[in-house]
């Protein structure tokens, strides 16, 4: 059973459509990236699984017990708050000091437990909120744009830790991206998505491609070749543009 499985989910917000006939699954163990130009749905989508959004059409199944932990884009702490990151960690609820150091270790912060969050550089406060998004040992990690405001290598370092917690834990991983030539190495599937799932495969199948920028527009950072289009309709860009698809076509990487 899919750990989450989405059929003909809408999301309608002030009368503007975010969401359309979205068809999406996420199986255990596989790491999932979407990504699609700003205003495509992709928060949303991802609120809508966790259940902060409420369908307007459709449903979200979720597998019976389904664990999820959530790391946000950003979070913001009040500077005159004297806060340990052992303390943030026990919040809402207090955890065994064994859970909140296995935690960090698993988030590559062993021994940062009583360090100040307002000392943390911005790798190191991402890697918090990824330790408190694997307190409960969650079936399903959520990231959504974890790494913004990071530089490359940070973001690189990340996500190479994100494979480690996969590896070690078991768990799926859902993630939101723009940093594409270091995402695509650690996805297992990627999902164009712009108000609807426009296609969406392997990593070997995608690369940088001229397609991509017609797709999503030139100002997103790199590009990416789009393969097994799942659909025969004409497809809006968002830019002013319209694509013609064929059903199931297979697009060679252009190198």
């Amino acid at each position: 059973m899919s750990l989450i499985r989405t059929e003909g989910l809408g999301v309608q917000i002030g009368g503007t459509r975010i969401l359309e006939h979205v068809d999406f699954a996420i199986e255990r163990g596989e790491i999932v990236t979407i990504v699609g130009p700003n205003g495509s749905g992709k928060s949303t989508l991802l609120r809508a699984i966790i259940g902060a959004v409420k369908p307007t059409e459709g449903r979200v199944g979720r597998a019976p017990g389904l664990k999820i932990g959530y790391v946000p884009q950003k979070l913001h702490i009040d500077p005159t708050l004297p806060m340990t990151v052992g303390r943030f960690l026990n919040l809402p609820q207090r955890h065994p000091r064994a859970a909140i150091r296995s935690a960090l270790e698993r988030a590559g912060l062993p021994d940062l437990a009583g360090r100040q969050m307002t000392n943390l550089s911005g790798g190191q406060f991402q890697r918090v909120l990824l330790a408190r998004a694997l307190m409960n040992t969650p079936d399903l990690l959520i990231l959504d744009e974890a790494t913004q405001g990071l530089d490359q290598p940070g973001s690189a370092a990340f996500y190479q830790r994100i494979e480690e917690v996969r590896q070690s834990m078991g768990c799926a991983v859902l993630m939101v991206s723009h940093d594409l030539h270091v995402v695509m190495s650690a996805s297992d599937r990627v999902i164009c998505l712009n108000r609807h799932i426009c296609c969406e495969g392997q990593p070997e199948h995608v690369a940088q491609a001229e397609e991509y920028r017609a797709l999503f527009g030139s100002g997103t950072h790199g590009a990416l070749a789009l393969y097994r289009h799942t659909h025969d309709h004409a497809h809006d860009d968002g830019e002013g543009c319209t694509h013609s698809h064929d059903h199931d076509r297979d697009h060679e990487a252009a190198q």
